[in-house]
């Protein structure tokens, strides 16, 4: 009998003129963790849903044998009658439904069409002590964190008998010790019988869990690493799927600083939900014409909500400290004022708040600066092409056309028709919250190459990212923010990972006095 759970064998996939995979090879042992790494855009999603028949049988070519049959999956339902289950990205859980609601959707505890409500309760907590999840079965999942969400999503696979587990960037949105608590499931997962195929960006994840990494480029099959056989370094999985060598991760530069250009003092945020709770406590910061900042804390440490803040007041309420553009006292209480008076914000969080995802690639760049492009109100589409056709270039945005559908970009790909949306407002102040986040290193790259040709025009970059050498290879200054103050300020020659965790651990200490 093989000793591989998984073979799929020259599956080809094309989106209309575009082909995504091209004759891709991969092959998965028994009880083994294999990783799947390559750019974004390489086809790696593709492949996972062509496994799990999200995209059906007979839309691709290519043959799939699992446990040695063959499969036709015309649907997920079909790919989870055989233990294959897929956790993607973006977690497909209801909120206002409960953990145990979650766990058993689709796959009722019913007798004669009437759910068994303590069955489920009962199975629930079984299956979320297998996962460490010590939550009420009871408890929306609403309540719970994006860590837990993570092992509710597994505790449902669980639920369905899987044999092959798939998880889609897993730990992309997760802070460091939800990362390592999932992580270490997987493992134990492993030693129990459970196969898994991870997809991930961070390199350093795959080589702690991975028994196998296939390596994917431009939608073919470049390698396959085996731990204890070949040689697994970052820089061997990077050549792999790049095809050159980043001998640099960060671009280089050499910054031209000028004068201050934003001034905020004493800025305070409380709650939007809870009047009397500080979020944002007598900050003050600045940032310089042609100056990368960083803001580096920990998850929670109130960075994000500093930011929307700022821009707009779109987070927060009772706002309160003084904010000057150029030496001159600004009011910026809507977005729209934020825009005009030369800011721009790119989010965390692109899928839900920075993108059009059912629209085109021209739509979602034109749309934050519609007057650029407008005479008397009146769209110029010709002027609205040449505009998003000449980002898509410069940006090096994989597609087959500007008409291109956004949600069906790979994340590297949404990111930078993110920047181009907002790049395109001409904005003097730039602040970009979590940039790169899950995106792969030659995207990071071109992404860095975009940030430090802004600054090099004279724009003033506001850079936040839970990546410290991410901050530490990029910023000219950082500010260390920690339970909504700022906790220290480090300039480049200062800055390390030990200064920034000194910063944090010193303010700890300070506030618990």
């Amino acid at each position: 009998m093989s000793d591989f759970l998984l073979e799929m064998k020259g599956i080809t996939k094309t989106f209309s003129s575009l082909k995504a995979l091209d004759n891709v090879n991969l092959r998965v042992k028994k009880g083994q963790i294999h990783a799947l790494v390559g750019e974004n855009g390489a086809g790696k999603s593709t492949l996972m849903n062509v496994l799990s028949g999200v995209y059906p049988h007979g839309s691709y070519s290519g043959e799939i044998l699992f446990e040695g049959t063959v499969c036709n999956f015309k649907s997920i339902k079909d790919s989870e009658k055989k233990g294959i289950v897929i956790i993607h990205q973006e977690l497909a859980l209801i909120p206002y439904l409960s953990i145990a609601e979650n766990v058993f959707l689709g796959n009722e505890q019913a007798k004669a069409g009437v759910i068994d409500w303590d069955k489920t309760i009962h199975n629930t907590k079984g299956l979320l002590e297998k996962v460490r999840l010590t939550e009420n079965p009871n408890t929306l999942v609403a309540n719970i964190g994006v860590g837990k969400q993570q092992l509710v999503e597994i505790t449902r696979a669980l639920a369905k008998d899987v044999k092959l587990l798939i998880l889609d960037e897993p730990t992309a949105a997760l802070n460091d010790d939800d990362s390592e608590n999932l992580l270490k499931l997987l493992l134990e997962l492993k030693d129990h019988g459970v196969t898994s195929i991870i997809i991930s960006h961070k390199l350093n994840e795959v080589n702690l869990v991975a028994d196998e990494i296939t390596v994917i480029r431009d939608g073919k099959s470049i390698q396959t690493l085996t731990k204890g056989k070949d040689e697994i370094t970052e820089d061997i999985i990077i050549k792999g799927m790049v095809g050159r060598d980043l001998e640099n991760r960060y671009p280089h530069r050499e910054p031209k600083i000028g004068g201050v250009v934003l001034d905020v003092k004493d800025w305070t945020v409380y709650h939007p939900q809870n009047a009397d709770r500080v979020v944002i406590n007598q900050v003050n910061f600045n940032v310089k014409r042609g100056e990368i900042v960083g803001f580096a804390g920990l998850m929670g440490a109130g960075r994000t909500e500093l930011a929307m803040s700022i821009f707009g007041k779109s987070y927060g309420q009772k706002i309160s400290g003084n904010l000057k553009i150029n030496g001159k006292d600004t009011n910026l209480d809507t977005v729209s004022k934020a825009i005009d008076s030369g800011i721009a914000y790119v989010t965390e969080d692109r899928k839900n708040y920075g993108l059009i995802l059912i629209d085109s690639i021209k739509n979602n760049v034109s749309l934050s600066n519609l007057k650029k492009i407008s005479k008397q109100s009146v769209i110029n589409p010709h002027e609205e092409i040449l505009v998003s056709e000449d980002y898509r270039k410069k940006f090096h945005i994989k597609s087959s056309s500007i008409l291109h559908r956004t949600g069906n970009l790979s994340g590297g790909n949404q990111q930078k028709v993110v920047l181009s949306k907002w790049i395109f407002t001409d904005p003097d102040i730039l602040i970009l919250d979590e940039p790169t986040r899950g995106i792969d290193v030659g995207a990071k790259y071109e992404i860095y190459t975009i940030i430090n040709q802004l600054a090099d025009e004279g724009k003033s970059i506001i850079f936040i990212s839970s990546e410290m050498p991410e901050l530490l290879g990029m910023c000219d200054r950082i500010y260390v923010v920690n339970e909504g103050e700022i906790a220290g300020e480090l300039t480049r020659g200062e800055a390390s990972q030990e200064s920034i965790m000194r910063c944090i651990m010193r303010h700890n200490k300070e506030v618990k006095k």
